[in-house]
């Protein structure tokens, strides 16, 4: 009996260490939650960090589908329809992707394919939005970061933002409960 718990002792020791050996994620996960008027837009997302990399163009392939954040794929939830870039997106959860190019506008998709890796891409045939949105220049940020610079009654924008490159979104929720109608 005594070599049983030693021998229990000496596997459960051998099954704890590589995970003490595995450490910290590289890529924390992050959420963002927002109410825009009475909708609440919520991101869940994989935080990657630049670290000193090239990004896009080089890490990020141009004119390829690409999943803005790590491991999980990047969830974009909501509790009513919105127009987002004035296309209407019914309420729902979908997973965001988008495709980056050297010059011109970039692709950012909406896939109603949810809970899966960030890779493969899930295919066009699950795509429930597809919008052009132009890139602009930023500060350097360091992790990829989801936020939500204006929120103004029912309008909103959301931003993309990693390294020195960023993407706007314009979310309009014009919802309003049967008791405001």
């Amino acid at each position: 009996m005594r070599y049983f718990f030693a021998a229990l002792i000496v596997s459960l020791t051998a099954l704890a260490m590589p995970l003490h050996a595995q450490g910290y994620p590289f890529s924390q996960r992050g959420s963002v939650t927002q109410r825009i008027a009475f909708t609440e837009i919520k991101i869940e997302y994989g935080r990657p960090s630049a670290k000193g990399r090239a990004l896009f163009g080089a890490l990020v392939p141009w004119d390829s589908v690409w999943h803005p954040g790590a491991d999980l794929a990047t969830q974009l939830s909501i509790s009513h329809d919105i127009t987002l870039e004035g296309q209407t997106l019914p309420k729902g959860v979908y997973t965001v992707w988008l495709i980056p190019r050297a010059q011109g506008a970039w692709t950012f998709i909406l896939n109603k394919t949810t809970h899966i890796q960030h890779t493969p891409y899930p295919g066009a045939n699950s795509d429930v939005l597809r919008i052009d949105v132009l890139p602009d220049e930023n500060s350097r940020v360091e992790t990829l970061t989801y936020l939500f610079p204006m929120v103004v009654r029912d309008e909103a924008t959301v931003r993309i933002e990693w390294g020195t490159t960023g993407i706007t979104l314009h979310v309009k929720a014009g919802y309003r409960p049967a008791s405001m109608r």
